[in-house]
């Protein structure tokens, strides 16, 4: 039985996919506490801008950026393939996850700290207390977790629900339309929900402010959307080398078919 369900090839697709699904969420939510110059990566002074009445905006993001637009990618994946409960379940799954993880960097943050060598072991590298650089960099607030975690869960769902919505007006036809589309709307919502948890409800930032920087980080998502799509088609191509067209095309049948479940 068990070997049975180990040499399946959805099954273990499935496995593969959530891994990475999960991996990456968690891997984004510890990486956002650094942020980035985007104009710098590409050699770019950055040129400060104003919009909305909002002075001094420049193109830096949260190094978490970096790993959701492929974590959407991965939304539409599993949506393809194993419809919106596999989705929603593995989102749930994610959540608690991260949700444990930031509870146990609670505790280590909390776990009296070696005074004799660890808390100055980094002087000469320019860190004098280790504790202050632990706490700062795994002691996210929570507004920001909070926050973060809503927003992911919002998202999904969105993606989840406007993708099956256009595959049902599309078909098999136009498969960047529903995963850049689903992905475009979704990050939208990602981007403001987040925003406005964290920072006009934690730190009382005006709503234009937060409309203003909001639209910053979601101009780099949309971009990113749209360089991605091509990928969508190499790993479905991938998927259907792997797993043969008539099981590809069993699955993608069985997804639909969970729409209203």
């Amino acid at each position: 039985m068990v070997h049975k369900i180990l040499n399946d090839k959805p099954t273990k697709l499935f496995v593969i996919l959530t891994s990475f699904f999960v991996a990456n969420a968690l891997i984004a939510e510890c990486i956002g506490g650094k942020l980035f110059s985007l104009e710098r990566v590409f050699g770019i002074t950055p040129h400060p801008f104003s919009l909305l009445g909002e002075q001094g905006l420049t193109f830096t993001l949260t190094c978490g950026v970096l790993l959701w637009p492929l974590e959407f990618i991965m939304t539409d994946i599993v949506n393809e393939y194993f419809g919106p409960r596999a989705i929603k379940r593995i989102s749930y799954i994610a959540i608690a996850l991260i949700s444990y993880a930031f509870l146990m960097f609670y505790f280590a943050i909390r776990v009296p700290a070696d005074t004799s060598f660890w808390v100055g072991s980094q002087k000469d590298t320019g860190v004098p207390n280790m504790q202050d650089a632990f706490s700062n960099i795994f002691g996210q607030g929570m507004w920001i977790i909070v926050g973060s975690l809503i927003a992911f869960l919002v998202s999904q769902l969105v993606d989840v629900w406007i993708f099956h919505r256009i595959k049902r007006l599309t078909g098999e036809k136009h498969v960047w339309l529903r995963a850049t589309g689903s992905t475009i709307i979704s990050q939208l919502v990602d981007s403001f929900i987040v925003l406005f948890i964290a920072f006009k409800i934690g730190k009382g930032w005006s709503y234009q402010r937060v409309i203003a920087i909001g639209l910053v980080n979601y101009a780099y998502k949309f971009t990113m959307a749209i360089v991605l799509t091509p990928l969508i088609y190499l790993i479905e191509k991938g998927i259907e080398r792997y797993l043969g067209h008539d099981v590809t095309r069993q699955m993608k049948d069985a997804a639909m078919g969970k729409v209203n479940e």
